[in-house]
């Protein structure tokens, strides 16, 4: 069986007999991949703290063409979700992981996408702040997958974007004026986006996650854009996330 060894993100973990784990995890050259990680629920198992959410590190795995699973040799941790401080951002982790997954196709390579997960993971041990961290990882994971509306000018009339609207079930921006003609026949605009969360939008765009410290995210802003983010991500995976449910909930 050929050996592999790459750098990866793990993203979730389930059970297998009675000592055994299945991992799933995003590799930085060859896609996602699953594999199974041999005595990783005994006690003194070499995966110990290796195997949460989010974990970034370097894997070794044998792969079979014949076989759907690959076998996990080791996982040496090179950041571990536990290095964050704040109990909130600790709780995004499951979201950040699920996203992930749901985004991430089988053995298809995506560089991109893993050094946008990775950089997440160095942002939140640097203690960036998870309102607007969150928001940005929402928008680079939706605009990497070709899925995000544009947020300079109104699909319908073209016209400059200052605030935007979403309407239910839609995939693009509107002006005020456009959205305000299709909500008379349908009874509501949809979610909006103000002149605040559009200027966020417009630097998130060309700015490392590592410096989202330095702007500023009202509330109200944030609020908004986790309601664009959230309609967006349902209506293209045709289900919500039950990580989305349950931080909803905590708050």
């Amino acid at each position: 069986m050929p050996v592999y060894k790459s750098d990866a993100l793990i993203l979730r973990t389930y059970k297998l007999a009675e000592s055994d784990r299945i991992v799933v995890f995003l590799t930085k050259d060859r896609g996602k991949k699953r594999g199974v990680a041999r005595g990783a629920r005994r006690l003194r198992s070499r995966f110990v703290g290796s195997l949460e959410p989010m974990t970034l590190g370097s894997v070794a795995y044998f792969e079979k063409e014949t076989r759907e699973l690959v076998s996990i040799n080791y996982v040496e941790t090179t950041r571990s979700p536990f290095a964050v401080s704040s109990p909130e951002a600790l709780g995004y982790v499951e979201y950040f992981a699920e996203l992930l997954d749901e985004w991430s196709p089988d053995s298809d390579p995506n560089e991109r996408l893993y050094r946008l997960g990775a950089a997440l993971v160095e942002a939140l041990a640097a203690g960036v702040p998870i309102d607007p961290l969150a928001r940005y990882f929402e928008y680079w994971l939706l605009r990497l997958q070709g899925v995000y509306p544009s947020a300079l000018t109104c699909h319908r009339c073209g016209a400059p974007l200052q605030e935007a609207w979403l309407r239910p079930d839609d995939r693009v921006f509107s002006c005020g004026d456009c959205a305000g003609a299709a909500g008379a026949a349908s009874g509501t605009r949809g979610a909006m986006l103000s002149a605040s969360a559009m200027g966020f939008l417009r630097l998130a765009a060309s700015l490392a996650p590592d410096r989202l410290g330095e702007m500023t995210l009202a509330p109200g802003a944030g609020r908004e854009l986790e309601a664009v983010h959230r309609a967006l991500i349902t209506t293209h995976l045709e289900k919500e996330l039950r990580s989305s449910r349950v931080l909803r909930q905590m708050a």
